[in-house]
Order: C-alpha cells, then structure tokens, then sequence
C-alpha cells in the first residue's frame, strides 16, 4: 500500500470515527433503540452487496442469453424457463429471434420477422402448405440473403414464410444441419460448426 494509500485510509477511518462519536452522543439516551436501527441498516447493507454480487446469476436465469464460445468454434444456448432454447440470429443484417425446434424441418418466419429482414410480404408467393397444431396455413419459400450466428456466416439460406398467424419464428433442422455437431449437455444446447 502506497503511503498517499495509507494516509486516505487513516483519514476516512479518523472521519468514521468522529462521526459515530458524535452519533452515540446525540443519541446516548436511547442506545438500545440506535443498536436496532444499526443492526438493520447493517442487514440493509449486507443485502445490497450480497444482491449486486448474484445479479448476473440471477438475471441469467430469468432471461438466458446465448455464448459464442468462439476459440472453440461452439454457441452454447442456454435452456429457457420455460424449457425451450432461443437464438438470435443476424437475417440479413437484422437480429430475428428464433424458437430452436428439432421438430420442425424448415426456417419458418413469421410475417413480421420477414418484413424485418427486409422481404416484400407483398412480393411473396404463398405456394406451399404447412400443418401446424392451429390447423393448415400457407407458406412462401425464400432465399436468405445471408444469417449469421456468432462468428457463422451463411449465405443464400433457404426459409419459409408463414402466412399465418405465428408466436414466434422457427428454427428448424434444415438450418440445424449446416452445424456438424448438435449436443445437449447440462442444461444447455451447444452448436459446434
């Protein structure tokens, strides 16, 4: 510790002191009374710095966010509450949250996520079907100018528009498949390219 250190220290300590000093004696009548109200501030305290210590656990498990683990060549996406897995990804320069579904077999967009990406919904031709749990809807192929996760760029990638109405879009296995490795491990799905 530097002696200038050293020196704050003494000061800041010399300062406490004073003023709790003076606190006792303004208050020397009700002593009982001040070590309560000094016991709780105290608690107060401890609770604040215990709180800022654990707020990024505890935001974490209320809203996951993905890791690109980039010297491995891995995307680690943690496990939702609600048992899902959720990525971002970057469509055509714009970040569209996906819903990671093994189940399903194309990249399916909803209409509002397809207009973010910068597709005409006008210029759409809605020439496939889709059975979904809400019944059939139709669907438009579209070519992806580029989608990129993490540090992974692909170009020219396939999806499908829904035209009807949807949550939220869909990550299926024909994206999924360009990943050379698809593990679930711990609580968390892990891409490896």
């Amino acid at each position: 510790m530097a002696s200038i250190e050293l020196g704050n220290l003494i000061y800041l300590v010399l300062l406490l002191v004073m003023v709790l000093t003076w606190f006792v004696a303004q208050n020397r009548q009700s002593l009982g009374k001040l070590a309560q109200q000094a016991l709780a501030w105290g608690l107060i305290f401890v609770g604040v710095i215990a709180a800022i210590g654990v707020w990024d656990d505890i935001r974490q498990t209320l809203r996951p966010t993905q890791s690109v683990i980039t010297e491995t060549g891995q995307i680690e996406v943690p496990r939702a509450p609600d048992g899902h897995y959720y990525l971002t990804l970057l469509i055509n320069d714009k970040p569209i949250d996906f819903l990671v579904d093994t189940g399903a077999s194309e990249m399916v967009l909803t209409s509002a996520d397809a207009e973010r990406a910068g597709l005409s919904l006008n210029d759409l031709i809605y020439s496939g079907r889709a059975f979904t749990a809400n019944g059939e809807v139709r669907t438009a192929r579209v070519t992806l100018d580029s989608v990129e996760l993490g540090q992974v760029l692909d170009r020219d990638v396939s999806a499908w528009v829904n035209e009807g109405e949807m949550e939220q879009s869909l990550l299926g296995m024909a994206y999924l498949r360009r990943w050379s490795r698809i593990e679930i491990s711990d609580r968390a799905l892990i891409l490896t390219r």
